[in-house]
């Protein structure tokens, strides 16, 4: 069974049974994790959930020592093997201070993923998916927040997040998150692992409700022009990850899909 729960019709279901693949999902506990987790369960995926609570591996990705205990937590409880990631953890543009925003969407994702290349080199037809965002196209582009992100000056970043407003920050993390995706699909791909973004619009989750009860960010969130008029389900984003997770999809490596019910095609309608 893949991760979309399919059958292949070539499957002999008399065959000796194979070991379950194991599927590591950050920021398990709600929104798109938790619907994620849902889904490669239901497909039979052993799943291993990081989170700050109610969760396999507890693990605080907004400080350094949070993240390595992220990594090491994965690697025991995978037993060394790890045949897919998802990092979806990620704090909104309504936190304060906005330099906790690099910390958990930029530096925080790009450890546990950097630190899960070697488990996943072990594995069967692996794939990791970055959880990114349209916001990231959306944004004006602040290039020296951005700069200070790829470079990994952690303290530089901070710096220039201090004097910057939440959807600024919000947007050059996931920028910058993208970029260096793309970046690594030259190593990850002579490592044998695809990787892969997905960049949602407006999805109805905790971290969506808190931008919307913000009033200033609130009316501009309800302003973006989404042409499918409406609001995504976390069940719809998953969906999206589990087709970049499954292994009949493995020649799609270093790309970010985009799931934002039309919202780039309208605002972007020639850039590719």
């Amino acid at each position: 069974m893949d991760y979309n729960g399919h059958v292949p019709a070539t499957a002999d279901p008399t065959a000796p049974s194979r070991r379950r693949r194991t599927v590591a999902v950050t920021g398990s506990a709600s929104g798109i994790g938790a619907a994620v987790c849902a889904r490669l369960e239901r497909s039979g995926t052993a799943v291993i959930g990081v989170d700050l609570r109610h969760c396999d591996v507890v693990a605080d990705l907004g400080r350094p020592e949070g993240r390595a205990g992220a990594v090491q937590g994965l690697a025991e409880a995978s037993g060394g093997v790890l045949d897919g990631l998802v990092a979806c953890a990620g704090i909104g543009p309504q936190v304060v201070p906005t330099e906790s925003i690099c910390a958990v969407n930029y530096f925080g994702a790009l450890a546990v993923v950097d630190g899960a290349l070697a488990l996943l080199e072990g594995g069967e037809a692996p794939a990791a998916v970055v959880i990114c965002s349209n916001s990231a196209t959306i944004t004006p582009v602040h290039e020296g927040l951005v700069a200070k992100l790829l470079e990994g000056d952690e303290a530089g970043a901070a710096a220039l997040a201090a004097g910057l407003d939440g959807p600024t920050v919000y947007g050059m993390s996931k920028l910058a998150l993208a970029r260096a995706l793309r970046r690594r699909a030259k190593a990850w791909g002579r490592a044998g692992v695809r990787l892969n973004g997905v960049a949602p619009g407006p999805v109805d989750t905790p971290l969506l409700a808190g931008g919307l009860e913000d009033p200033v960010l609130g009316p501009l969130i309800d302003a973006l022009p989404v042409p499918l008029g409406r609001r995504a389900t976390p069940e719809e984003i998953a969906g999206a990850v589990g087709f970049l997770l499954d292994p009949a999809n493995g020649y799609v490596h270093g790309s970010i899909l985009f799931v934002d019910g039309g919202s780039d095609a309208l605002l972007r309608p020639d850039r590719l």
